[in-house]
C-alpha cells in the first residue's frame, strides 16, 4: 500500500497522499514488537504496591515469653511473619517496573506496526478535522466517511485540538493522540489508524529525514 486516498470530513475524495516506505513498507518483526509492547505496558505500572516487613510493623520489641520452661516453641517477637499482626515475607515493595529497550528496537517496532496496518488496508487519511463546537455525532460521521466503520480506531492529529478531542472522547472505540505521541502499543491495540493529512505529512517527513521519533528510536 504505497498511497491512500485523502477524504474530506464529509467523505469526499479530495486527493491522494503517499505513504512513506520507511514507515509503511518495513518488515514486520513480531518478536521485536512483542518486546516493545511488553516494555510499554510495564512502564505504565505505578509500582506503588507496598507491604510491611517485620521491621516496619509496630510492636514486638519484647520477647513474648521466656525461652525455656513453658513447653512452647521459642519466640523472639510477636511481629514475626507467622504471628497475627506480624510482618509479610517476600511481599511486593515499591519499585520501578520500566524496562530499558534500545531506541532502534522501538523505532523498528513502530515501523513494523504501521506497516502491518498499511498492508491490511487499515490506514485512512482525513484532509482536516474542524468543529465549531464539540459534536460527537459529527465526529462519528467523519470516521465512517473515512472508512473506519468498525473496530477500534487510533486518530492521529498533527497538533492538539481541544474541540476535536472533546468531539471524539465520548466514542469508546476511538483513541486520540498527536503525531509525536505515536507508539507501537497504540497502533497494535487498534484496528484502524486514521491520520489527518497534516499528521501524516509530519510522520512522512520524519521518515525521510531519519530523525529520532517520539519513542526515542531512529527512523
Amino acid at each position: 500500500m504505497s498511497s491512500v486516498e485523502v477524504r474530506s470530513q464529509s467523505g469526499d475524495v479530495v486527493g491522494e497522499v503517499t505513504l512513506e516506505p520507511a514507515w509503511f513498507g518495513a518488515q514486520v518483526n513480531v518478536p521485536v514488537m512483542h518486546q516493545v509492547v511488553v516494555a510499554q505496558m510495564a512502564a505504565r505500572r505505578a509500582g506503588t504496591h507496598e507491604t510491611k516487613t517485620r521491621a516496619d510493623v509496630s510492636g514486638g520489641g519484647r520477647k513474648p515469653f521466656r525461652q525455656k520452661g513453658t513447653g512452647r516453641a521459642r519466640q523472639g517477637s510477636t511481629r514475626a511473619p507467622h504471628w497475627v499482626g506480624g510482618g509479610v515475607v517476600f511481599g511486593p515493595h515499591t519499585r520501578d517496573h520500566s524496562v530499558k529497550v534500545p531506541r532502534k528496537m522501538r523505532a523498528a517496532a513502530l515501523r513494523g506496526a504501521l506497516s502491518d496496518r498499511a498492508s491490511e488496508g487499515r490506514v485512512a487519511v482525513i484532509d482536516s478535522l474542524a468543529f465549531d463546537v464539540p459534536k460527537t455525532k459529527e465526529a462519528a460521521a467523519a470516521l465512517s466517511a473515512a472508512g473506519a466503520i468498525s473496530g477500534r480506531v487510533l486518530l492521529v492529529l498533527a497538533e492538539p485540538d481541544d474541540a476535536v478531542w472533546r468531539s471524539f472522547r465520548n466514542l469508546p472505540r476511538v483513541h486520540v493522540i498527536t503525531a509525536d505521541q505515536l507508539n507501537t502499543y497504540d497502533v497494535l491495540a487498534r484496528d484502524w489508524i486514521v491520520f489527518t493529512k497534516g499528521a501524516l505529512e509530519l510522520l512522512n517527513a520524519r521518515g525521510t529525514a531519519g530523525v529520532v521519533t517520539a519513542e526515542g528510536g531512529e527512523a
